[in-house]
């Protein structure tokens, strides 16, 4: 088995985020293929996709959302739940936050993040802890969650978990392109964008992403 950060850069590219070009991330031109490469890499079958593979929609307006409203995370802990590649936790960053955690349970995304965020000059803390797996008595001032509603189990663990937080003092900021098991009836919606996306993940080339908070 190949180093996971060689294997990233021998499968992507460091591209700037359509909508967020003052970050560049590790991306892939395709997502059958690299998954594929990925089980093959792993000797496993039935994996999940690459989530850090790519800028999704949901990841996208909230990095843009935390970059023009620098407010929101500056001078503050954060976390980045479900990070994939980073992108969020490294806007977070660049906004002035005192302390990033990017979350992931995927081996190949928490050396995504790493590369990701040497690529962008940024420092942040990589976690592998399932937090949604069991309570933890750690906070964060503010927590960011990209695109975690589009799984039934998932999105009410994901959920739970932040409604805990927020129960305890967190600022709760969710990007979403409108994925079915998002809770809309809990949240109040803070901004809408307009989100380049790729046809290899979506159903649109424009996906209209909103970030939202616990209501």
């Amino acid at each position: 088995m190949t180093d996971k950060s060689t294997f990233i850069r021998a499968n992507t590219k460091l591209r700037p985020v359509p909508l967020v070009p003052e970050i560049a991330i590790h991306v892939a031109d395709e997502s059958v293929p690299i998954w594929l490469k990925t089980e093959d890499e792993l000797g496993e079958m039935g994996l999940p996709p690459p989530f850090w593979a790519f800028a999704w929609a949901g990841g996208q307006a909230l990095a843009r959302y935390v970059l023009d409203h620098a407010e929101s995370v500056a001078g503050k802990t954060v976390l980045d739940l479900a990070s994939g590649s980073g992108l969020i936790g490294i806007a977070a960053v660049k906004a002035g936050a005192n302390a990033v955690t990017a979350a992931d349970i995927d081996a190949f995304a928490l050396a995504a993040i790493r590369l990701n965020a040497s690529a962008n000059d940024i420092h942040l803390k990589v976690c592998s802890d399932d937090l949604l797996g069991a309570p933890t008595d750690e906070r964060w001032d503010v927590i960011l969650a990209g695109d975690i509603f589009y799984e039934r189990d998932t999105a009410e663990r994901a959920f739970a978990f932040l409604s805990r937080q927020a129960a305890c003092g967190a600022t709760v900021l969710i990007g979403d392109p409108g994925r079915s098991y998002l809770p809309k009836d809990k949240l109040t919606k803070l901004a809408d964008y307009s989100v380049p996306v790729t046809r290899e993940l979506e159903d649109a080339e424009i996906k209209r992403t909103a970030v939202w908070t616990i209501a």
